[in-house]
């Protein structure tokens, strides 16, 4: 659509009330620089920045559920595989995520154990299970609790990052003990699968669009009892 076509929406427009949605009021918002706009058709363009414009992503729910597989399958590898393999006089280790919690947990460091535990065990696996039913609410189209529904998505985008603790840990070890003729320490398989899996789980959190939540609503704006 031609710039002169469109018009920047400003103040909110005096028919405007509680229960109308940008989409409703033929709105939609550029996904790269943020500008609103109106009276936008099927192969609209910013007229800032010259992005597609779309009320939804495109292909949301479809990129999300491929995101997701994804990271269930290699969640399972990500937590039996060895993410860390110490090499000393003493013989050759290799601990999984798992196995170093339990190791932490007997040692005495039970403040260690449990950060890992909830960090790299507990983190995501909650962000699959949340994505998975957001993505199953958003498919049947369910009225059940949509404002929870939008502070669990809201919850998942910021415990994303924390999830990369074995990640960080693994990185530091390997730079620090590298003490040659005593021990050396290289990260393992696991960690690759568990790095995959959180940044799948990112990709997943991101191409899902929170705003098809809403739209089982039937555009009244309220959240269902």
């Amino acid at each position: 659509m031609p710039r002169d076509s469109m018009a920047r929406i400003g103040p909110e427009p005096a028919h405007a009330g509680a229960a109308d949605t940008a989409a409703g009021l033929g709105m939609v918002a550029c996904h790269g620089c943020g500008t609103v706009w109106r009276d936008a058709g099927a192969d609209a363009r910013c007229g800032r920045c010259g992005s597609a414009l779309h009320t939804r992503k495109p292909g949301s729910v479809g990129r999300t559920w491929a995101y997701l597989i994804a990271a269930c399958i290699l969640y399972v590898p990500a937590n039996l595989l060895p993410v860390m393999t110490t090499a000393s006089l003493l013989g050759r280790q290799q601990d999984t995520i798992l196995s170093g919690i339990v190791y932490f947990w007997v040692s005495g460091s039970w403040e260690l154990a449990v950060i890992v535990f909830i960090a790299s065990f507990l983190v995501p696996l909650f962000k699959l299970a949340a994505l998975a039913l957001l993505l199953v609410a958003v498919q049947r189209r369910s009225r059940w609790r949509l404002l929870q529904r939008a502070r669990l998505y809201r919850l998942v985008e910021i415990t994303g990052r924390w999830s990369m603790l074995d990640v960080f840990v693994v990185t530091l070890l390997a730079g620090l003990v590298q003490i040659e003729g005593y021990a050396t320490i290289h990260a393992g398989v696991g960690i690759a699968a568990f790095a995959a899996v959180v940044v799948l789980t990112m990709l997943a959190a991101h191409s899902f669009d929170p705003r098809l939540t809403w739209d089982a609503a039937g555009g009244s704006g309220e959240p269902a009892p």
